[in-house]
Order: C-alpha cells, then sequence, then structure tokens
C-alpha cells in the first residue's frame, strides 16, 4: 500500500496567508502537518509555520510507537511557541490549530487540537475523524435539546471561537487515535484549514470521489471555494492523502 500527496493553498479574501502545511514521505510512511495561525499576519503565520517545522522534526527524530511520536511531537511544537512568545513578548497571544497525521500500511493515526477538520471519504462517504474544538459543536447541541433554534445556532458568531489551540501554554483538548484507522486503496484522506467549511462535507466527497489525482483534488476543492464569492473567506488549505495499491 502506498500514498500519493498534494498540497495547495488559498488566501481566501484575506491579505495574507496564517495556514502552513508540511508532508514528509519516505519509504512506506508518510507524515503530514497542517496549522490554521492565530494572531494576525505576522503571529499567525509565525505561529503555524513554528507548529508544522517543529512537529514534523520532532516526529521524525522520536522513538516509540506512532501514538507517542505523535504526543511527543505535539508537545514539542507547543514548546516552540511558548519558547518565541518568551523571546519576543510583542508576539503574545499568537498560537494555531494543528492536525498531524501519520499514514502506514497498517493505516492512519493523528493527534489535532482545534477545528481544523480531517475527512476520510470512502466510495463516495465522507466521515469527519477528529473532533471539532471550536463552540460550533456546542451550540449544535444547545440547538438539539430545544434551547435554541436551529436558525440562531447557526447564525451564531461564536461558533468559530476555539476551545482549544497550540498558544505555548497548557493544551485544553487533544483528539488522538490509539490505534491505527485502517485505509483500503482508492480512500482519499484530507487535511485541511477552517476555510474549508465554505462548501458542505457532501461536497467535499462529491469533489474527492469525481478526480482520482490528489493534485486534481486539492485544486477542484479550492476552486469550489473560491466559487461560493464569500467577501470573508478565510485562508484555505487542504493536504489530500490518496492510498494507492
Amino acid at each position: 500500500m502506498g500514498f500519493e500527496h498534494a498540497t495547495r493553498a488559498s488566501k481566501g479574501a484575506r491579505s495574507y496567508q496564517e495556514d502552513s502545511a508540511q508532508v514528509r514521505q519516505s519509504s512506506g510512511e508518510l507524515t503530514a502537518v497542517l496549522a490554521d495561525g492565530m494572531g494576525g499576519h505576522t503571529g499567525g503565520a509565525l505561529a503555524s509555520g513554528l507548529a508544522c517545522k517543529f512537529f514534523l522534526h520532532a516526529f521524525a527524530t522520536s522513538s516509540g510507537d506512532v501514538a507517542a511520536r505523535l504526543a511527543e511531537a505535539l508537545d514539542l511544537a507547543n514548546a516552540a511557541i511558548a519558547h518565541e512568545t518568551a523571546e519576543n513578548p510583542a508576539l503574545s497571544g499568537m498560537g494555531c490549530t494543528l492536525i498531524g497525521a501519520v499514514f502506514r500500511p497498517e493505516g492512519v493515526q493523528w493527534v489535532s487540537v482545534g477545528d481544523s477538520p480531517l475527512y476520510l471519504i470512502r466510495k463516495g462517504e465522507i466521515v469527519l475523524l477528529n473532533e471539532d474544538h471550536s463552540l460550533a459543536p456546542e451550540i449544535d447541541k444547545l440547538a438539539a435539546a430545544g434551547k435554541v433554534s436551529w436558525t440562531a445556532a447557526r447564525a451564531d458568531p461564536r461558533r468559530h471561537f476555539l476551545r482549544s489551540a497550540l498558544t505555548g501554554t497548557e493544551i485544553e483538548l487533544i483528539d488522538r487515535s490509539h490505534r491505527p484507522l485502517a485505509l483500503q486503496p482508492g480512500d482519499v484522506v484530507i487535511l485541511a484549514s477552517d476555510g474549508i467549511h465554505a462548501i458542505s462535507q457532501d461536497d467535499i466527497a462529491a469533489v474527492a470521489a469525481a478526480a482520482q489525482a490528489p493534485d486534481v483534488v486539492a485544486d477542484a476543492l479550492l476552486a469550489a471555494v473560491e466559487a461560493v464569492g464569500d467577501v470573508h473567506q478565510d485562508n484555505t488549505t487542504v493536504v489530500v492523502v490518496r492510498v494507492v495499491a
């Protein structure tokens, strides 16, 4: 089993890019990491870039099982942000979300913090693999319980507020896979920043099912986001990984 990949990024309606993504591939293994920065042009871009760089290096140079290596890489990425803000207090408050995923013949394992989604598309069906650490799921629970209307829930400006992020301090919420999730040839796994939410999960699945090559899927996803025409469109970055026999 092997893995093909492609990475694409768009600024959206913004004049700057706060997302970062990196991929490292070796014999039988692919490691991908994506971070969505916060803190403005300087702080957000720096935080996401640092997190990806240190995460990828830490995972590559650590030992032990995959879950332990992912945990160590996450901690070191967070520590890198802490070190940078200690050296430059003007950057205090910067941070980022992060997804790190490792693909091996036995399956995919991941660690994530924040609201950047990790999707699996198999035979036209899409599943969100990781937890959403924004307020959106909590607001939707209120709507499901009848405490607010679904219309009010979907329009709530707090939906995108983060409950957890890498800021150099203690991480409030971490989503981890403790064992590999088996993959099949033809599966597509997508790491994305939250700009992808401009389109629906069904749209994402349709794009992934219609196109085979990861670069074609990645280009089509960004084109679909751009076609929405949101004047406030956030940065959108995707890492598309396709499983091949």
